[in-house]
């Protein structure tokens, strides 16, 4: 239970709020206004017949006043206060941020886990996340109505539907979800309730988490260069999810506000402009009590509630651990239609977005993929955070809660992520279930623009084999301090034949303390994320904090990351060949039977291949590196030729033409063949196949790379 309040404050409120001065309740009581002033200050307290007559004139009883756990409820309901027009006449068609994101659940899923994250309170301990579905219909439906004031509600949603073409997108949303509750006596319920997080601190107008998530538009109020978010766009999300724009909120402080730290409620709703019985009204309304303060009295501020209103409004939290609990009223989801989910009840008589047991599904998918890391611990470290998910109907429980696992959303990326923690990591991948780790560098700008000078940064570059469960193989996610996955990218040019794998680039933070430039690496690549987060890349912010050129650092991060990916799922080469033929490697041969070894021609010494480098690239086309050893024997002027042909199981090798034929060192290409320098004892070529003349897919089949002497002599 929550403690009580001390006299004074709790007192010095209820006189606000039923707008008495302590002039006026000494007066009441027969009392001298020094008495009163001293209650409020803490000099002394009042005496049990004074609190009954104290109590009288709140028009409350004495158990409000002996456990101070709420106000006092005189003179001032709650209600909802909606905007007045501008003056001006200026109209908004709704709420502009709402319109960055989708009303997609995986999309609420992402930006307000990211938000609680961000609001993790102790570092120690993870932020636990719940997400709860609830389907009211019936009487359950009706009992919620009345506690929001739905009548009060419900001329505001009439102007809209009289003509919402006329009104945009907002209104047909609002539309449609009014005539979906009516017709189906059903409502949707999403509630997302963070604990281990700050809370909505501060004033209801001042500067701070309150007035930033229910004031305001575009203010995310995150100072830490880590944070996830920082447009202030993600608390979007929470509105744009509800077909009716409305939103309840309860928090939890972590810092008291006027002596208090429990069951801090206000709602807020996002409507276009409308016009009411002759009145226009500009878009937001609020639910809450009259503030005494304000210049109009029917301006509504968040107010302390008792735990019956609390339960009534479906925002009862499980415990007094700071955090918010946001309550989204008409939840659905546009994209569910398209995502199956296995089996449905048979009670479940709606296959539309609003289908509990859709949403339900989609959270769980969205949270695993986008936080698997965040869930991961090790030995000596515990996640970031806890998820689950839980559905109910008029109260009862129609899925069990289900913790999002990591280990079983991705179990590849986890194991991989947990040897890193626990440093149980090795420099290249010799057996299976091992994680390979390695370090990518990075020259971080300054910030501001400064034209000389970087920061050096080492990101950590783990890869392990995949599973099937993680889904696509052969992928890099990349992500920074709150591991969050920001980049989820195929890597490139992997050589046929690799075993499948998953990397993951850890860069900022969460490459770990003592990484080398964490912080500014931090710092700018958050800059480069859009509002979205879901990428590294030229941003507005990057090029006004840094420079037009900026983003070319994250483009050669990108490319070196690939590259030592590519470095380490690489077979290690095969021993050096002798001869006039070698065979592209095993990890590079998709079919074929066994290579011979071509002999020279009598009396002709060959240079020798010593290694070849094959993968097939985004053409379709064989790309190979040829390393030779040239023994003293051979003669310099005598020109070699390099063959390509397909490795096939039976008859003679289709010949696989150059479309290039390049010169590394220690040679030249002349009409088609190699010219050895004199003196030289190793000559490298590169050549790429020209697929417009392949008999065959190159991914069907091997490479084998001859060597002829002359032009057109067999060797």
């Amino acid at each position: 239970m929550e403690a009580a309040e001390d006299f004074g404050p709790w007192l010095a409120r209820q006189l606000k709020n039923a707008r008495k001065s302590q002039a006026d309740l000494a007066e009441e009581l027969g009392m001298t206004r020094a008495a009163v002033s001293a209650w409020i200050v803490g000099r002394s307290v009042p005496r049990d017949e004074t609190i009954q007559r104290i109590a009288k004139a709140l028009g409350t009883d004495l158990a409000t006043i002996h456990t101070r756990s709420t106000d006092a409820h005189v003179g001032l309901p709650v209600s909802w206060y909606h905007r007045p027009a501008h003056a001006d006449g200026g109209r908004e068609y709704g709420n502009a941020a709402a319109f960055a994101f989708e009303a997609d659940v995986s999309i609420l899923a992402r930006e307000a886990t990211q938000n609680s994250l961000d609001a993790r309170l102790d570092p120690g301990e993870p932020v636990r996340v719940r997400y709860t579905l609830h389907e009211l219909t019936g009487e359950a439906l009706a009992r919620f109505r009345e506690a929001i004031d739905w009548e009060g509600l419900l001329p505001h949603y009439k102007a809209l539907t009289t003509d919402n073409d006329k009104q945009g997108k907002v209104a047909r949303t609002i539309a449609g979800g009014l005539r979906d509750m009516y017709q189906h006596d059903r409502l949707v319920l999403l509630r997302v309730d963070d604990y281990n997080a700050t809370g909505l601190t501060g004033g209801d107008y001042d500067d701070g988490l309150f007035a930033a998530v229910v004031r305001r538009q575009l203010d995310s109020h995150k100072q830490d260069h880590g944070a996830g978010g920082s447009y202030g766009l993600g608390k979007a999300t929470l509105w744009a999810t509800s077909r009716l724009g409305l939103v309840l909120i309860n928090s939890t402080l972590s810092t008291p506000h006027e002596g208090r730290t429990e069951r801090r409620l206000i709602g807020r709703l996002d409507l276009p402009w409308r016009e009411v019985d002759g009145r226009e009204f500009a878009g937001p309304a609020w639910f809450g009590r009259p503030d005494p303060d304000a210049r109009s009295t029917d301006v509504a501020r968040s107010w302390w509630a008792d735990d019956e209103t609390v339960e009534k409004l479906h925002l009862t939290r499980e415990s007094a651990a700071p955090g918010t609990s946001f309550l989204i009223v008409g939840a659905h989801d546009v994209a569910s239609l398209a995502t199956p989910i296995g089996t449905v009840d048979e009670d479940e008589t709606t296959e539309d977005e609003d289908s509990v047991h859709r949403i339900h599904a989609r959270l769980v998918d969205a949270l695993g993929r986008n936080f698997w890391a965040a869930m991961t611990g090790g030995e000596n470290h515990k996640p970031h955070l806890e998820a689950s998910i839980r559905t109910y109907r008029n109260g009862e429980v129609l899925i069990a809660e289900e913790r999002v696992d990591p280990a079983v959303t991705q179990p590849s990326r986890t194991r991989a992520l947990r040897a890193f923690l626990d440093g149980n990591t090795v420099n290249r991948l010799t057996g299976p279930g091992q994680v390979a780790r390695t370090t990518v560098h990075v020259n971080v700008p300054l910030h501001g623009g400064k034209a000389r000078g970087s920061v050096p940064h080492e990101a950590v570059l783990l890869v392990t084999h995949a599973e099937d469960a993680d889904g696509r193989p052969n992928r890099l996610v990349s992500m920074r301090g709150n591991r969050m996955t920001v980049r989820d990218s195929a890597v490139g040019n992997v050589p046929v034949g690799t075993n499948p794998f998953q990397a993951i680039l850890l860069a900022g933070r969460a490459a770990g303390p003592d990484a080398p430039g964490a912080e500014a690496a931090e710092e700018f690549l958050r800059a480069s994320e859009p509002p979205e987060h879901d990428k590294w890349g030229q941003t507005e912010e990057l090029r006004l904090a840094y420079s037009p050129s900026a983003y070319r650092r994250i483009a050669a991060l990108t490319t070196a990351a690939n590259s030592a990916v590519r470095e380490l799922v690489a077979v290690p080469r095969a021993e050096s060949r002798s001869g006039g033929e070698a065979k592209i490697a095993g990890r590079l041969k998709v079919g074929g039977g066994s290579v011979q070894k071509t002999r020279s021609a009598a009396g002709t010494a060959l240079p020798e291949l010593d290694n070849v480098d094959a993968l097939i690239d985004e053409t379709g086309a064989w790309s190979v590196t040829v390393d030779l050893r040239v023994p003293a024997s051979v003669d310099p002027d005598r020109p070699v030729t390099p063959i390509a042909k397909f490795d096939v199981r039976s008859g003679p090798r289709p010949a696989a033409p150059w479309k290039e034929l390049v010169a590394v060192s220690g040679c030249e290409v002349v009409d088609g063949a190699l010219n050895l320098q004199s003196g030289s004892r190793k000559a490298v070529f590169r050549g790429v196949t020209d697929v417009s003349r392949h008999p065959v897919r190159a991914q069907l089949t091997g490479l084998v790379v001859e060597l002829r002497v002359g032009k057109g002599e067999q060797a």
